[in-house]
């Protein structure tokens, strides 16, 4: 062989070496020739090693945590991503955190607001301790306690009423003195109530003295004081006063007693006038069915027949009275009277 033709071989042995080995062409080496071996000899790579390469990238294991990251664990992403693939596929309910609350779920708490108003207020939870001033009023007698309520109570029947006819004697009365009863019975028909303060039965109610000074202006009787102390007074300066000092029914005190008179109390309850009135009505005379003393007026607890009454109405009179009242005070009946100028 020509010398020229082994150089030839051995530089395509050496190019074949360096293709085969991946290394660059020695300096002064043809290029050409090296190209053209290296095409020839270098294989395609076939696409399956291209797939197992892919493989190998999904299989290369997690890096490990850092040491910050080692308290708490967390799975990789590709994991995480294959998870949350398989949730999303087997259902599409979000994580329990973004889970919707539904409509019909119970209201949260109220806030501080709405539980002021649903918690009770000290107002309505603690029940007030009475006043000193309300210890007058429970102290004083249930007949004529000057309380300001208007409906009977549960133990006592509205105030009673009659005709004149039920009055034994009625018709030798005096024509004022018969005004002065008619009056009186018809006020008894209208259902008032005895209210501490009136005056007026227009207001569904009155008291004892009120009565009294509604019944007597309203038949032209002038000068009529308004409360009881006042009119008493007024029926001693006229001098037609009787007092009675005995607390028998059957006195002879009572002798005198006519229809038409002023009746007069003290001590149905704690007052500071002078004189001590507390309490009058007028007398009617005699029930000509019983034949007992009746008189009329507004009273908080007086009876009729033996039963408590309540309002304006018809009462049995009696001077002797059982039982005490609260503080050691007993209504006292003190005596009776003519109307001035009737």
């Amino acid at each position: 062989m020509r010398r020229g033709g082994w150089r030839r071989a051995i530089i395509g042995l050496l190019a074949a070496v360096l293709v085969v080995c991946n290394l660059p062409p020695p300096v002064g080496a043809e290029q050409s020739l090296g190209t053209k071996l290296k095409q020839f000899f270098e294989p395609t790579p076939p696409p399956k090693k291209r797939k197992t390469s892919t493989t190998r990238k999904k299989t290369t294991p997690t890096p490990s945590p850092s040491p910050k990251e080692k308290g708490t664990p967390e799975p990789s992403p590709k994991k995480k991503s294959i998870a949350s693939k398989k949730n999303s596929t087997a259902s599409p309910t979000p994580e329990p955190s973004e889970t919707p609350k539904p409509k019909h779920s119970p209201s949260p708490s109220p806030s501080p607001r709405k539980k002021k108003k649903a918690s009770p207020t000290p107002e309505s939870s603690e029940t007030p301790s009475p006043s000193p001033s309300a210890t007058p009023k429970a102290s004083r007698s249930p007949e004529e306690s000057p309380s300001p309520s208007t409906s009977p109570k549960k133990s006592q029947a509205p105030g009673a009423t009659l005709s004149a006819e039920e009055i034994a004697g009625i018709e030798e009365y005096a024509p004022e003195v018969r005004k002065v009863v008619d009056a009186a019975l018809a006020l008894t028909t209208r259902s008032l109530s005895y209210k501490y303060g009136s005056a007026d039965p227009d207001s569904g109610g009155l008291d004892c003295s009120g009565f009294v000074y509604f019944v007597l202006t309203e038949n032209g009787v002038k000068d009529v004081p308004r409360d009881a102390s006042g009119q008493y007074s007024w029926v001693r300066k006229a001098g037609k006063f009787q007092a009675v000092i005995s607390r028998s029914d059957d006195t002879f005190e009572l002798d005198e007693l006519k229809p038409g008179d002023l009746l007069f109390w003290t001590g149905t309850y704690a007052v500071e006038k002078d004189p001590p009135i507390t309490h009058t009505m007028i007398y009617l005379g005699r029930e000509k069915k019983t034949r007992q003393r009746i008189m009329v007026g507004a009273s908080d607890g007086r009876v009729f027949h033996g039963e408590s009454r309540y309002g304006v109405g018809v009462f049995d009179f009696k001077v002797s009275r059982s039982g005490a009242v609260q503080d050691g005070r007993t209504p006292t009946f003190v005596g009776y009277g003519r109307i001035p100028g009737l």
